[in-house]
């Protein structure tokens, strides 16, 4: 009798660890090398396998206006020098939305204080609206997508029995991109540009994670 209920016990606390979840808000700075420095939102939902190991699924979003200085330098050589306006042309506002696959390992330290290693891995895609080159007052859209992943370390405080304050710093990897023609007068055809949006970089960022 006791064997059995000792097995039930087991089983029970087995399940309701992995039924445990939690969300986490978080909000910092991301530095990818496509654009500035810019701030990023998060959410993470996760189910706990057991009391240091969790998995489940993030998302972000990174907004950026900026310059694209690649693209005024390859309009500069091609098209001849003109700086002030290749820089309008080069306009782009960027808004990125990575999804993913997200694991956790835990590692206590203090009663109330543990560290964490994380791993991701899924898509992004870009949202992206440029200039016209032909006219440049104009407003283009345009989508991208690719591949990503992302490591990291963190480290919780359990401000209660049910909520923590995180820290985390962590590297993420993407490149979407994607290529459009121009008509150039001077050799009779389209030339074909590859935009290529570098989104790899250091994300640090605070945030609150609830139990339940």
């Amino acid at each position: 009798m006791k064997k059995i209920l000792f097995t039930i016990f087991i089983f029970s606390t087995t399940f309701l660890f992995a039924q445990r979840g939690s969300s986490t808000f978080k909000i910092g700075s991301f530095s990818p090398t496509a654009t500035e420095t810019g701030f990023l939102l998060g959410y993470e939902y996760s189910k706990y396998v057991d009391r240091n190991f969790d998995f489940g699924w993030s998302v972000d979003w990174f907004h950026k206006s900026y310059i694209d200085q690649t693209m005024v330098s390859e309009y500069n050589d091609y098209y001849g020098f003109n700086y002030e306006l290749n820089e309008i042309r080069a306009k782009t506002n960027l808004h990125s939305i990575p999804v993913q696959f997200t694991i956790k390992a835990k590692f206590p330290m203090a009663p109330r204080v543990s560290t964490y290693i994380l791993g991701g891995i899924g898509v992004e895609g870009l949202l992206i609206i440029y200039r016209d080159y032909k006219y440049p007052d104009e407003d283009e859209f345009e989508g991208a997508f690719d591949f990503n992943w992302r490591i990291g370390l963190g480290l919780a405080f359990e401000l209660g029995r049910r909520s923590d304050i995180i820290a985390e710093l962590s590297y993420h990897s993407a490149t979407p991109s994607w290529s459009y023609e121009i008509d150039d007068p001077q050799i009779g055809y389209k030339r074909v540009f590859e935009r290529e949006f570098d989104m790899s970089g250091l994300i640090a960022r605070i945030g609150f994670r609830f139990y339940y």
